[in-house]
Protein backbone atom coordinates (compact mmCIF):
# COMPACT_ATOMS: atom_id res chain seq x y z
CA UNK A 1 0.00 0.00 0.00
CA UNK A 2 0.74 3.46 -0.59
CA UNK A 3 -0.32 7.09 0.67
CA UNK A 4 -1.94 9.54 -0.96
CA UNK A 5 0.53 11.69 -3.09
CA UNK A 6 1.55 14.25 -0.63
CA UNK A 7 0.96 17.99 -2.79
CA UNK A 8 3.41 20.56 -1.43
CA UNK A 9 3.48 23.54 -3.83
CA UNK A 10 4.37 22.07 -7.24
CA UNK A 11 6.20 18.47 -6.09
CA UNK A 12 3.85 15.50 -5.74
CA UNK A 13 5.71 12.73 -3.32
CA UNK A 14 4.53 9.18 -3.79
CA UNK A 15 5.83 7.02 -0.61
CA UNK A 16 4.52 4.03 1.69
CA UNK A 17 2.64 5.54 4.53
CA UNK A 18 4.03 6.19 8.09
CA UNK A 19 1.58 3.94 9.57
CA UNK A 20 2.53 0.69 7.00
CA UNK A 21 5.76 1.47 8.35
CA UNK A 22 5.72 1.96 11.50
CA UNK A 23 4.01 -1.58 11.88
CA UNK A 24 6.71 -3.23 10.35
CA UNK A 25 9.08 -0.90 12.47
CA UNK A 26 7.31 -2.07 16.04
CA UNK A 27 5.93 -5.76 14.62
CA UNK A 28 8.53 -7.11 13.31
CA UNK A 29 10.87 -7.11 16.42
CA UNK A 30 7.49 -7.86 19.07
CA UNK A 31 7.64 -11.29 16.26
CA UNK A 32 11.23 -12.15 16.26
CA UNK A 33 11.29 -11.82 20.72
CA UNK A 34 8.02 -14.29 20.42
CA UNK A 35 9.67 -16.50 18.51
CA UNK A 36 12.88 -16.41 20.30
CA UNK A 37 11.32 -17.79 23.33
CA UNK A 38 8.98 -19.93 21.57
CA UNK A 39 12.57 -21.78 20.69
CA UNK A 40 13.68 -21.30 23.86
CA UNK A 41 10.33 -23.35 24.81
CA UNK A 42 11.08 -25.75 22.59
CA UNK A 43 14.39 -26.58 23.47
CA UNK A 44 13.03 -27.22 26.99
CA UNK A 45 11.13 -29.72 25.32
CA UNK A 46 13.07 -31.60 23.08
CA UNK A 47 15.79 -31.99 26.16
CA UNK A 48 13.26 -34.30 27.25
CA UNK A 49 13.25 -36.43 23.79
CA UNK A 50 15.85 -39.61 23.35
CA UNK A 51 17.50 -38.30 20.25
CA UNK A 52 17.70 -34.79 19.02
CA UNK A 53 19.31 -33.11 16.47
CA UNK A 54 21.43 -30.48 17.07
CA UNK A 55 21.83 -32.01 20.51
CA UNK A 56 24.43 -29.74 21.51
CA UNK A 57 23.42 -26.49 21.00
CA UNK A 58 19.77 -27.73 22.43
CA UNK A 59 21.45 -28.47 25.87
CA UNK A 60 23.26 -25.12 26.09
CA UNK A 61 20.09 -23.27 25.43
CA UNK A 62 18.24 -25.42 28.02
CA UNK A 63 21.11 -25.43 30.60
CA UNK A 64 21.57 -21.64 30.52
CA UNK A 65 20.41 -20.09 34.00
CA UNK A 66 16.98 -18.07 34.55
CA UNK A 67 15.68 -15.69 33.57
CA UNK A 68 18.67 -14.79 31.81
CA UNK A 69 18.04 -17.41 28.81
CA UNK A 70 14.54 -16.48 28.70
CA UNK A 71 16.10 -12.84 28.44
CA UNK A 72 18.54 -13.72 25.71
CA UNK A 73 15.92 -15.37 23.40
CA UNK A 74 13.76 -12.41 23.86
CA UNK A 75 16.95 -10.24 22.89
CA UNK A 76 18.13 -12.14 20.08
CA UNK A 77 14.84 -12.57 18.59
CA UNK A 78 13.72 -8.64 18.72
CA UNK A 79 17.33 -8.17 16.78
CA UNK A 80 16.90 -10.50 14.37
CA UNK A 81 12.99 -8.68 13.60
CA UNK A 82 15.08 -5.55 13.47
CA UNK A 83 17.23 -6.52 10.79
CA UNK A 84 14.36 -7.77 8.96
CA UNK A 85 13.04 -3.92 9.44
CA UNK A 86 16.56 -2.27 8.44
CA UNK A 87 16.31 -4.65 5.19
CA UNK A 88 12.70 -3.22 5.11
CA UNK A 89 13.45 0.34 5.24
CA UNK A 90 16.28 0.40 2.34
CA UNK A 91 13.53 -1.29 0.22
CA UNK A 92 10.91 1.59 -0.09
CA UNK A 93 10.59 3.35 -2.89
CA UNK A 94 10.12 7.37 -2.89
CA UNK A 95 8.85 9.02 -5.86
CA UNK A 96 9.33 12.88 -5.69
CA UNK A 97 7.12 14.23 -9.10
CA UNK A 98 7.87 17.94 -9.92
CA UNK A 99 7.20 19.48 -13.17
CA UNK A 100 10.96 19.76 -13.78
CA UNK A 101 12.28 16.52 -12.91
CA UNK A 102 11.41 13.18 -11.63
CA UNK A 103 13.68 11.65 -8.42
CA UNK A 104 13.20 7.93 -7.23
CA UNK A 105 15.17 7.35 -4.12
CA UNK A 106 15.24 4.01 -1.95
CA UNK A 107 17.98 3.83 0.83
CA UNK A 108 21.12 5.88 -0.19
CA UNK A 109 20.72 5.92 -3.72
CA UNK A 110 18.87 8.26 -5.95
CA UNK A 111 18.03 8.72 -9.66
CA UNK A 112 16.86 12.04 -11.35
CA UNK A 113 15.80 12.48 -14.28
CA UNK A 114 14.79 15.98 -16.22
CA UNK A 115 11.36 15.94 -17.14
CA UNK A 116 12.38 17.17 -20.60
CA UNK A 117 14.28 13.68 -21.22
CA UNK A 118 11.24 11.66 -20.10
CA UNK A 119 9.07 10.14 -23.21
CA UNK A 120 7.15 7.90 -20.93
CA UNK A 121 6.57 6.23 -17.46
CA UNK A 122 5.41 3.13 -16.85
CA UNK A 123 5.07 -0.11 -14.83
CA UNK A 124 6.18 -3.26 -16.15
CA UNK A 125 5.37 -6.07 -13.27
CA UNK A 126 7.69 -5.41 -10.48
CA UNK A 127 9.45 -2.58 -11.96
CA UNK A 128 8.87 1.33 -12.38
CA UNK A 129 10.50 2.60 -15.16
CA UNK A 130 11.29 6.17 -16.80
CA UNK A 131 11.93 5.75 -20.52
CA UNK A 132 13.39 8.01 -22.87
CA UNK A 133 13.25 8.96 -26.18
CA UNK A 134 15.27 6.91 -27.70
CA UNK A 135 13.95 3.86 -25.70
CA UNK A 136 16.84 4.05 -23.39
CA UNK A 137 15.59 3.09 -19.20
CA UNK A 138 16.53 6.79 -18.11
CA UNK A 139 15.98 5.22 -14.10
CA UNK A 140 14.36 1.59 -12.85
CA UNK A 141 13.63 0.79 -9.32
CA UNK A 142 13.15 -3.31 -9.46
CA UNK A 143 11.80 -6.00 -7.19
CA UNK A 144 14.51 -7.84 -8.28
CA UNK A 145 16.95 -5.48 -6.81
CA UNK A 146 15.15 -5.33 -3.94
CA UNK A 147 12.79 -2.36 -4.38
CA UNK A 148 9.52 -1.96 -2.68
CA UNK A 149 7.29 -0.27 -4.92
CA UNK A 150 4.44 2.65 -3.77
CA UNK A 151 0.73 1.71 -4.90
CA UNK A 152 0.70 1.62 -9.10
CA UNK A 153 -2.69 3.96 -9.01
CA UNK A 154 -1.22 6.29 -6.33
CA UNK A 155 1.92 6.67 -9.02
CA UNK A 156 0.19 7.02 -12.11
CA UNK A 157 -2.09 9.95 -10.27
CA UNK A 158 1.10 11.69 -9.30
CA UNK A 159 2.97 11.78 -12.85
CA UNK A 160 0.06 12.61 -14.91
CA UNK A 161 -0.74 15.55 -11.97
CA UNK A 162 2.25 17.22 -13.70
CA UNK A 163 1.97 15.74 -17.14
CA UNK A 164 3.80 13.21 -17.59
CA UNK A 165 3.18 10.67 -20.12
CA UNK A 166 2.04 7.53 -17.97
CA UNK A 167 1.81 4.40 -20.32
CA UNK A 168 -1.07 2.61 -19.07
CA UNK A 169 -0.23 -0.48 -21.56
CA UNK A 170 3.02 -0.89 -20.00
CA UNK A 171 6.61 -0.88 -21.73
CA UNK A 172 6.21 0.16 -25.69
CA UNK A 173 9.12 -2.00 -26.76
CA UNK A 174 8.12 -5.29 -25.02
CA UNK A 175 7.91 -6.76 -28.24
CA UNK A 176 11.47 -6.01 -29.24
CA UNK A 177 12.59 -8.02 -26.05
CA UNK A 178 14.92 -11.79 -26.72
CA UNK A 179 15.24 -14.24 -24.11
CA UNK A 180 19.10 -14.63 -23.12
CA UNK A 181 21.24 -17.54 -23.99
CA UNK A 182 24.84 -18.11 -23.52
CA UNK A 183 26.90 -16.38 -26.38
CA UNK A 184 23.48 -15.22 -28.18
CA UNK A 185 24.32 -13.15 -31.41
CA UNK A 186 23.01 -9.91 -31.84
CA UNK A 187 24.71 -7.68 -28.44
CA UNK A 188 27.24 -4.85 -28.12
CA UNK A 189 31.30 -6.30 -27.46
CA UNK A 190 31.07 -7.10 -23.31
CA UNK A 191 26.97 -7.73 -23.65
CA UNK A 192 27.22 -11.41 -23.23
CA UNK A 193 30.28 -11.81 -20.50
CA UNK A 194 27.98 -8.77 -18.40
CA UNK A 195 24.59 -10.76 -19.10
CA UNK A 196 26.29 -14.17 -18.20
CA UNK A 197 27.71 -12.44 -14.74
CA UNK A 198 24.47 -11.15 -13.93
CA UNK A 199 22.78 -14.33 -14.40
CA UNK A 200 25.11 -15.73 -11.50
CA UNK A 201 23.94 -12.77 -9.57
CA UNK A 202 20.68 -13.50 -9.85
CA UNK A 203 21.08 -17.13 -9.15
CA UNK A 204 23.14 -15.71 -5.98
CA UNK A 205 20.04 -13.09 -5.06
CA UNK A 206 23.10 -10.30 -5.03
CA UNK A 207 20.11 -7.24 -5.29
CA UNK A 208 23.38 -4.68 -5.76
CA UNK A 209 26.02 -6.99 -8.30
CA UNK A 210 22.17 -7.09 -10.37
CA UNK A 211 21.50 -3.28 -10.20
CA UNK A 212 25.21 -2.33 -11.00
CA UNK A 213 25.08 -4.99 -13.88
CA UNK A 214 22.18 -3.29 -15.45
CA UNK A 215 23.95 -0.01 -15.14
CA UNK A 216 26.76 -1.07 -17.00
CA UNK A 217 24.26 -2.57 -20.02
CA UNK A 218 22.67 0.19 -20.29
CA UNK A 219 25.88 1.85 -20.76
CA UNK A 220 26.26 -0.37 -24.09
CA UNK A 221 22.97 0.52 -24.96
CA UNK A 222 21.49 -2.93 -23.94
CA UNK A 223 18.22 -2.76 -21.93
CA UNK A 224 17.16 -5.94 -19.94
CA UNK A 225 14.43 -7.36 -18.14
CA UNK A 226 13.77 -10.28 -15.97
CA UNK A 227 11.50 -12.85 -15.37
CA UNK A 228 12.31 -14.52 -12.66
CA UNK A 229 15.76 -15.70 -13.18
CA UNK A 230 15.46 -15.38 -16.86
CA UNK A 231 16.28 -12.30 -18.56
CA UNK A 232 15.13 -11.02 -21.52
CA UNK A 233 17.14 -7.64 -23.82
CA UNK A 234 16.94 -4.86 -26.35
CA UNK A 235 19.42 -3.07 -27.88
CA UNK A 236 18.44 0.55 -28.12
CA UNK A 237 18.75 2.23 -31.50
CA UNK A 238 22.06 3.05 -32.35
CA UNK A 239 24.07 0.68 -29.98
CA UNK A 240 26.78 -0.97 -31.72
CA UNK A 241 25.58 -4.34 -31.73
CA UNK A 242 27.47 -7.56 -33.20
Amino acid sequence: MAEKGDRDGTVTVVRHPAWERLLVATGFPLLGALAGWLLKLLANWAESWPWIPWEGPVKLIDGAPEPWATIGALVVGAVAGGVIVLLAEHGYVTVTVADDQVTLARGDSRQTVPRSAVAGVFLDGKRLVVLGADGRELAVESKNEGADLPDASLLAAGFRAHGYPWLPDGDPHKDEYMRWVEDVPGLPPAGNALLKARAKALDKGDEKEIAELRGELARLGVVVRDDGKRQWWRVIDGADAR
